[in-house]
């Protein structure tokens, strides 16, 4: 017979679990998936050493995800570009900063877009809100 869940693993689980933001209810839905039972006390070590590492990779993928720096650029846009990079989170296109500032070199042939004026911010922003829409 395999070995049971230890009392280490269920803490591992539960402490990985609320790090990365998945409810109990959620958590058991991965255990089912896993291990087709309904309970985390009847998992074996295996199983529970299966369920952690994915808790691990959902976490490592969150850290992977760049958030937006805005610490250079045009004082009166701050508020425009935070709605901007909102945009490019909806669209998925925060993986890449090269992505919207190739965009604002096609739209306004302005290499960065800390460098746009309020002018070109509100059309970047439209722009990003009809293509929010076609997705």
């Amino acid at each position: 017979m395999a070995e049971m869940i230890s009392k280490e693993q269920i803490k591992n689980i539960w402490g990985f679990s609320k790090e990365v933001g998945i409810d109990k209810e959620n958590l058991y839905c991965m255990i089912e998936r896993i291990s087709n039972k309904d309970s985390m006390r009847k998992l074996t070590k295996l199983q529970a050493n299966r369920l952690i590492n994915e808790l691990i990779a959902i976490k490592d993928k969150e850290r992977k995800v760049k958030r937006r720096t805005d610490e250079a650029g045009r004082d009166d846009t701050v508020a425009m570009r935070r709605k901007i990079y909102a945009l490019c989170e909806k669209l998925g296109w925060n993986d890449n900063n090269n992505r919207i500032d190739g965009f604002c070199k096609r739209m306004f042939d302005v290499e960065k877009i800390q460098w746009l004026d309020k002018r070109q911010c509100y059309m970047l922003i439209e722009a990003l809100k009809d293509m929010v829409k076609r997705q």
